[in-house]
């Protein structure tokens, strides 16, 4: 990737996290002056390198952002931090779409000449559409009809930007990233499943025909850097690695980097599913636990079409996947196993 900003300076929000810590890699590997954004109970296993600044910022309390940000200057900001999975449904608004609001209000207020501010949303906000056979892509111009409430805390996040950045013109230049399922090293929701396939056992929910998509976390972040600099204000880029799967894909590779251990496979009718992740729910509740089988990840699983058209983030940003699923789930694998998670 051709190097835009020898002397930048870019604030990575979730840092610490699976997609952060990628990005924070980048952006030193591009000579950037790298700051991250961490809690104080924020892992920094990946976040060793002694060039990283760091800098503790509390999303839910905007007054607190705007004092963290006096006298600081970024060229660019990524804001990766977000949760996927919480106890209350009103955990996801809080620090999905109440956390950006607060922190891009914070860049406005505070005067920051930003060149970019870049936004990590999802796929997701766009919900179940075109589920009829032959599925459609789903494209920039469908209408989001998010069905979880993670997908509609990001969806919130996204028309909160547009809000701001209408109200003070010129002065949040943003775009939008909206990856597809993101897998890769460090990543441990798709890590469950290699785990579920090394005890024998893969699972699958429904019957009808799945078509999904992926995306390397490599790619994303090539996809994060070329927003940086190509971007137009204002759109959002769709991202995946630009093939569509069937729902076993995933796991024959995944069995196949494994050595072809045996494997039974179970096929899931969709009640039964939302049966087993209430259940879990409920557990989750009682024992104050963050499960990952939860509503929202019955939607997910429930879900048939995941096709989305990356044409944008092509002519764009100029964004070329450079990982297949093949390679990607064989460089994951190894990963997993030279760091003793599998």
């Amino acid at each position: 990737m051709e190097q835009k900003d020898k002397t930048a300076t870019i604030l990575v929000t979730g840092a610490s996290g699976f997609i952060g810590s990628f990005i924070v890699e980048k952006a030193l590997d591009l000579g950037m002056e790298v700051w991250a954004a961490v809690r104080n109970t924020s892992s920094r296993r990946y976040l060793t390198d002694s060039r990283i600044n760091f800098i503790q910022l509390d999303f839910s309390d905007y007054d607190a952002l705007l004092n963290s940000f006096r006298g600081m200057k970024f060229d660019y900001i990524v804001h990766a931090a977000g949760t996927t999975k919480c106890l209350h449904v009103s955990d996801f608004f809080e620090t999905n779409t109440k956390g950006t609001t607060n922190l891009a209000r914070a860049v406005v207020d505070s005067g920051m000449p930003l060149r970019k501010f870049l936004f990590i949303s999802s796929l997701s906000v766009y919900g179940a559409i075109h589920e009829k056979m032959p599925y459609k892509n789903i494209t920039g111009s469908d209408t989001p009809r998010p069905n979880t409430k993670y997908a509609q805390s990001k969806l919130e996040a996204e028309k909160a930007l547009a809000d701001i950045a209408g109200k003070n013109p010129g002065r949040l230049p943003y775009v939008i990233l909206q990856p597809t399922g993101v897998y890769g090293p460090r990543e441990r929701d798709y890590f469950m499943m290699a785990q579920s396939i090394k005890r024998h056992v893969d699972f699958a929910a429904g019957f009808k025909r799945q078509d999904i998509t992926f995306i390397y976390v490599k790619d994303l972040v090539q996809a994060v850097f070329l927003a940086l600099w190509n971007g137009v204000n204002g759109e959002k880029y769709m991202l995946s690695d630009g093939d569509v799967y069937q729902s076993s894909a995933f796991s024959d590779l995944i069995r196949k980097e494994l050595g072809n251990p045996w494997v039974v496979r179970i096929t899931s009718p969709i009640w039964l599913l939302w049966l087993i992740t209430s259940v879990s729910e409920i557990l989750s509740h009682v024992t104050g636990k963050v499960s990952a089988l939860n509503h929202d990840k019955f939607h997910i699983l429930k879900q048939r079409n995941w096709r989305s058209d990356i044409t944008k983030a092509r002519n764009e940003l100029g964004y070329t996947p450079e990982y297949s699923l093949e390679r990607g789930v064989r460089e994951t694998i190894s990963w997993y196993k030279a760091n003793n998670w599998l």
